[in-house]
Formats: structure tokens, C-alpha cells, sequence
């Protein structure tokens, strides 16, 4: 037995010798046809025009045939890819899934063995493109959380592509092809740079929790305001520094909870009771998830904003009409309640219609106006609305059964008391979502406005129906309001289309640059942070 394995151990040696006697471009063209051998073969099917993580296999064979099955990533190619891979935590993305902690131990061992050698080319280049992929569209396919989604896909021509990205290695240039990889807007890079910073505060032990106690009211003493200073200190809204009164309630930390509780959609008197004391406990781990979520809706669409659209920020509670990336004009609006949330999408704005009627959907009558007709016959005649049959002919409401009321509709006149207010601006949707006027202004007063049945309340709405007509002398403000006067339903179509988003952002960048927190009023975030933890 001893001189079997006397000879196995003989011709491993020889084996070795052999191959060292063969020169550094013997070892070279092995790795070559090992390469070509275990590649080759991927390219033997049509390839997908567009890169994705289910082509990578195929785009990793184009990668190497445009370099002739030759290895690419040498010591310091393969430390600035992993530099690049670990940075992708401050991304919210994870490096264990493009086999940071692989590479690493690849790059340690520095095997010169061919097949270690492919293994460790092939793996490099897989990582390279999924983590490209990934900062270039989105590691989480929205379309797999709410299949009504209809943003375009960023695409990448794989033919197109490829190339470049073999030369961003070649040209000693893979921190500028990470770097554009990102999405361009300037909001991106802050919120990265925010979310290593709220890292950093994690790893120290996170925000002091400050304790319940009573309602805390500007110029009040008490033991929890040093703890509060704290925590404002650390959100940086206020100076740390010990004042003479360390538990005064002061003018300085009143301003700094007023600006928190605004950007936190509380009432803004710098008052801290239950709500805001709430919102200041949240645990940074929580934010830091937020900051996650935001980072990869960033990454899912905005790279691709129109230079002129109409965005609605429904978190925010805000719509903003932008021309040439300037906010031409800004509002408030009312989004629906949290059971019928206002849904994401993009579409088109088409038409105005101006002093609009109104029939009631059927959701809203079934789930809304029946009840509160069987609780209150006057709930009718309170709100202007008048019974149709489903021909469309007026029905005495004493012929009604209420408890089966079969197939009538209820209709309001146009007025100012009708629920679409003034103004309606349409635009295409499975969902029946409009932009209109309301009679409940009082709401946008509020400092959350979740109160609609799904469509958006727009206040001052008649100012972006102007600047949407564009045409300041047959629609201007008078002319708009003379027809919206005449209590007539007018359909005016836009000369241009203009383009119109509804987006779900919990996270702010201020124009100041300063990060602040929406409340997450339809608890989506947690939904995008477990599909970006599950392994690519």
C-alpha cells in the first residue's frame, strides 16, 4: 500500500514540476480553454438583448468572448471590485450577495491552479454585473409587490453595455463605473450619506429613549430635557451644550422640536405629548430600515424623471408640477384613507374638466352612502344628491328600497358643494383616479391628510389647471373662473400631454440637504426592506 501512495505522490509532484516548466503562457492559455470549455456552451441559445439577473450566465460568456476567453480581474482589479462590493452597504444593499466574503478568501489564497483561477474569473464577473444591475435598476422588482405597477423598467442593451463595462476594468476604472451605476439626482448621494451616518449612531449604542412622563410645554422644567437635548443634538437640530438650566424647556429646543414635529407631519406647536414623543422613540434601527426602502425606490425609477411632470408625493401629502427640473408651482393635497390607499403609477394628464359633476362610485355608495342613508334619510338632500336608474332617468326617492336598492346610481349637480369642487384633471388608470377640487378645504389644514376615498384632493387646484391649459389668453385664471362660474360641465382638452406620477416616498431631503422622516401612512416600507433581505 505504502508504495501505491508512494507513487501517486511521485507523479503529483512530477505534475506540478511539469506545469511550472511550462511558463507563465502555458498556464495562461489552460485558463484560456478552460474558460472557453465552460462558457462557450452558454452562448449556444439565443441571448436576451437585455441584461438581467436571469441572463447573467449568458452575458458572463459575452463578457469573456470579447476578450477571447482571457482572464481579466489580476490582484488589484479584484481589491477595487471588492472595495466597490463592500461600499454597496451604504446603498442599502448587502455585500454577502455578490460574494463578498468568496472573493475575499479567493483573493487571499492567490491559487494559481487554472480551474481555481476560472472559478475565481467567472464568480468576480458574476458579482461585477448583478451589483451593477442592481444600483442601476433596483435589486427588488417592484412589479413582485404590487402588480398594478406600470413605471418602464430600466433596461441595459447587453451588447451595448458590455463592452463598456469590460473597459471600466481594463481602463483601471471600476470606482467611476459604480459611481455611475447610481441614480444621477442629488438626493440619492444625500440619502446615502445620511444612512451611514444613522450606521454610525447604531453601532454607538443608537438615540436615548426619552422617558413618558407629562405633556412637556415650552418654558416647563423637568429631568427628561437633557435626554431630549440629547436626542436632538444627535438629529442635529440643536448645539449639544450644557445650559445653566439643564432642564429648562428652552427657546432653542422648542425650535428644534417644532421644525422635527413639522417634518414628522405632527402639529408643529412644540408641544411634546404622546404623538411626538412617540416619533422621537422610534429606534434608529427602524430608520435606518426607512432610509433601505427609500434608497431602492430611488433606484427603481428616478433616474428616468421627466424634465416637465406632475409628481404627487403621497407620503408627503404634496403635489409639485416641475418644468426644465424647477418646481413651477407647489400644493397640498388629501391622499385616501389608509383601508383605500392611493396607488402608485405614472400616466399622462389629458383633459380639465371644469365645474364637474359628480357620480358616486360604486365602492363609495356601497361601502359609505348606503349606511348613512339607512342611518339618516336626510344624508341625501345634506349632500346635494339626486337617484338615477341605470338608464340614467331621475328616481323619486320614496320608490327606493334602501335595504335593496338594486341598480341606481346617486349623481350631484355641479355647485360648490358638489365632491369634485371646481376643477377635475383626468388622466388614463385602471383605478378611477383623478385630481380634483374638494368642499373640505378644512383638511388641508391638517398636518396628516389621509381623509380621501383614494383620489387626491389638489387645493388651489384652478392654478394648475391654468398652467396645464397653457394658454394665457383663451384660459387664463378669469377665463377659467367664468366658466367654472357658469355651473355648465366644460371638457377642456391639453394641447400636450403632460406626464404625471404618483410616488410613495417616506424619506425627505430638505433644500438645505438636512434628512428628515415621513410617516409610512400605508406601511409599505417594511414590505420593500423584506424583499431587499431575502439572498439575490
Amino acid at each position: 500500500m505504502r508504495a501505491v501512495i508512494g507513487w501517486q505522490e511521485a507523479w503529483r509532484w512530477m505534475a506540478v514540476v511539469s506545469l511550472l516548466c511550462l511558463g507563465k503562457a502555458a498556464a495562461a492559455a489552460t485558463v484560456d480553454d478552460l474558460m472557453r470549455q465552460r462558457l462557450q456552451p452558454q452562448l449556444e441559445s439565443p441571448v436576451p438583448a437585455a441584461m438581467s439577473a436571469a441572463t447573467l450566465p449568458q452575458n458572463v460568456a459575452q463578457f469573456y468572448a470579447g476578450r477571447h476567453w482571457k482572464p481579466l480581474w489580476d490582484d488589484r482589479q479584484l481589491g477595487k471590485l471588492l472595495a466597490q462590493i463592500a461600499d454597496l452597504y451604504s446603498d442599502g444593499l448587502s455585500p454577502d450577495d455578490y460574494n463578498l466574503s468568496l472573493l475575499e478568501k479567493y483573493r487571499r489564497e492567490k491559487s494559481a491552479d487554472p480551474q481555481i483561477v476560472v472559478d475565481r474569473e467567472v464568480l468576480a464577473t458574476q458579482s461585477y454585473l448583478l451589483a451593477l444591475l442592481h444600483l442601476y435598476h433596483g435589486k427588488v422588482n417592484p412589479v413582485q409587490l404590487d402588480a398594478n405597477w406600470n413605471f418602464d423598467a430600466r433596461q441595459l442593451n447587453a451588447a451595448e453595455i458590455l463592452p463598456l463595462l469590460r473597459q471600466g476594468v481594463e481602463n483601471d476604472r471600476i470606482n467611476q463605473v459604480f459611481a455611475q451605476a447610481r441614480p444621477k439626482p442629488q438626493q440619492y448621494n444625500i440619502t446615502r450619506a445620511a444612512l451611514a451616518r444613522l450606521r454610525g449612531i447604531a453601532m454607538e449604542g443608537g438615540w436615548p429613549q426619552i422617558p413618558e412622563g407629562p405633556v412637556l410645554k415650552p418654558g416647563m422644567s423637568d429631568v427628561r430635557v437633557p435626554v431630549l437635548r440629547q436626542r436632538l443634538e444627535i438629529a442635529g437640530l440643536v448645539s449639544y451644550a450644557v445650559p445653566a438650566q439643564p432642564e429648562l424647556y428652552a427657546d432653542d429646543l422648542v425650535a428644534a422640536v417644532k421644525r422635527f414635529q413639522g417634518e414628522a407631519y405632527l402639529d408643529g406647536d412644540g408641544v411634546i405629548g404622546r404623538g411626538t414623543l412617540q416619533v422621537l422613540n422610534i429606534p434608529v434601527a427602524e430608520r435606518i430600515a426607512q432610509m433601505r426602502a427609500n434608497l431602492e425606490r430611488m433606484r427603481w425609477f428616478m433616474s428616468d424623471l421627466k424634465t416637465d411632470f406632475v409628481m404627487v408625493d403621497l407620503a408627503g401629502y404634496r403635489i409639485s408640477y416641475l418644468q426644465g427640473n424647477q418646481v413651477k408651482w407647489s400644493s397640498k393635497v388629501q391622499i385616501g384613507k389608509a383601508y383605500r390607499s392611493s396607488p402608485v403609477f405614472k400616466s399622462s394628464i389629458n383633459y380639465i374638466t371644469l365645474s364637474p359633476g359628480w357620480v358616486m362610485p360604486p365602492t363609495i355608495f356601497k361601502e359609505d352612502a348606503l349606511p348613512a342613508i339607512k342611518k339618516n334619510p336626510d344624508y341625501l338632500k345634506k349632500n346635494h344628491l339626486s337617484v338615477h336608474d341605470a338608464a340614467g332617468n331621475p328616481v323619486a326617492l320614496e320608490t327606493v328600497d334602501w335595504e335593496k336598492p338594486g341598480n341606481i346610481t346617486l349623481r350631484q349637480e355641479p355647485g360648490p358643494k358638489a365632491a369634485l369642487g371646481d376643477v377635475v384633471i383626468r388622466f388614463p388608470n385602471p383605478f378611477s383616479i383623478y385630481l380634483h377640487d374638494t368642499p373640505h378645504k378644512e383638511h388641508f389644514a391638517d398636518s396628516q391628510r389621509a381623509t380621501s376615498s383614494g383620489c387626491i384632493r389638489v387645493e388651489n387646484i384652478q392654478e394648475l389647471a391654468t398652467l396645464l391649459l397653457n394658454d394665457p389668453v383663451k384660459w387664463s385664471d378669469a377665463e377659467v373662473k367664468k366658466v367654472i362660474d357658469a355651473r355648465k360641465t366644460r371638457n377642456v382638452t391639453l394641447k400636450s400631454k403632460v406626464p404625471i406620477m404618483l410616488v410613495y416616498w417616506t424619506v425627505d431631503v430638505g433644500d438645505d440637504g438636512y434628512v428628515s422622516f415621513k410617516p409610512d401612512v400605508y406601511e409599505r416600507d417594511k414590505v420593500v426592506v423584506t424583499a431587499l433581505d431575502e439572498k439575490a
